[in-house]
């Protein structure tokens, strides 16, 4: 077999890729995530925080030895941060320095190559090798960088007034991330592949524990998986994600304890839970 292919050859293949990187992803997630690079659509994950959006666009990229280009979205971010601006203090130098030269020939030679700065998403359509574009947590920015969005997944082509029409080389592998603070427009929902991830089954959760933490005995690796559940069942600020689920069973491994003791919960209850209040629930929940 030669290098590693930059794209999935069918369902089981996207499966069996993304457990090489360590992510193990339930059916839906291999299919979804095959279909996406063979009909070259985006895909939009929604789904509660921690349960594994970002590290499926990681573990894609890995999976088919590809850059990762993520833009994170934020309030307030806007074509500047995501897709280009020019570097004014490096304009201003050369514009200084030839001051004698007439106006059309300065700005020729300002507005070129070396003066642009590149944010991730043109980073993405002019990389010389096809990326995985992950643009994290949409629904943080304003329905103007839904706008910017869409036009450039319509086309995968950038226009910029000063140097003209710029087209992918490459299509990018395209991830969309949504914690659903707000709804994304039809626009965009009707361009991608739609996939909702929950948290994962106790089933697929326990394999997890045992690919990341390996060395827990059984017994013990369930009723850690089963008391996480059962938290997340709770009232809580910020229910436990499966990466804390993982921590947490390395942190038993690491403390050298066998079984899941009251004591050893009670000590390590902030590796799991975040905020205070979520740890004194915890507390009365399993009445420690």
């Amino acid at each position: 077999m030669g290098g590693m292919s930059d794209t999935f050859s069918s369902v089981d293949d996207s499966r069996e890729r993304l457990a090489g990187t360590g992510y193990l992803a339930s059916d839906a997630i291999a299919t979804t995530v095959y279909l996406a690079a063979a009909l070259g659509r985006p895909i939009l994950v929604e789904g509660p925080a921690g349960v594994g959006k970002t590290a499926l666009a990681k573990a894609m990229a890995t999976a088919t030895g590809r850059d990762l280009v993520r833009l994170q979205c934020y309030e307030g971010v806007d074509e500047a941060r995501a897709l280009y601006e020019w570097n004014h203090a490096k304009q201003l130098l050369r514009i200084t320095a030839e001051k004698d030269a007439d106006w059309e020939h300065v700005r020729t030679d300002v507005f070129g190559e070396e003066f642009l700065l590149e944010r991730p998403l043109l980073k993405a359509v002019r990389s010389d090798a096809p990326v995985v574009l992950l643009v994290d947590e949409l629904d943080k920015a304003d329905e103007e960088m839904e706008g910017l969005l869409l036009e450039l997944l319509s086309d995968f082509q950038v226009t910029i007034p000063e140097l003209g029409t710029i087209a992918a080389r490459h299509h990018p592998l395209v991830v969309v991330t949504s914690n659903a603070t707000r709804e994304l427009s039809e626009a965009l929902r009707r361009r991608c592949l739609f996939l909702h991830i929950d948290y994962p089954s106790a089933e697929l959760e326990q394999r997890i524990v045992e690919l990341h933490a390996p060395g827990i005995n059984e017994a013990t690796r369930d009723s850690l998986v089963r008391v996480v559940r059962a938290l997340r069942e709770g009232n809580l600020r910020k229910p436990p994600s499966v990466s804390e689920t993982v921590d947490w069973a390395r942190t038993l491994l690491s403390l050298g304890a066998d079984e899941l003791d009251a004591e050893f919960v009670e000590a390590t209850l902030g590796v799991l839970l975040k905020h205070q209040d979520d740890i004194e629930s915890a507390r009365t929940a399993l009445k420690l």
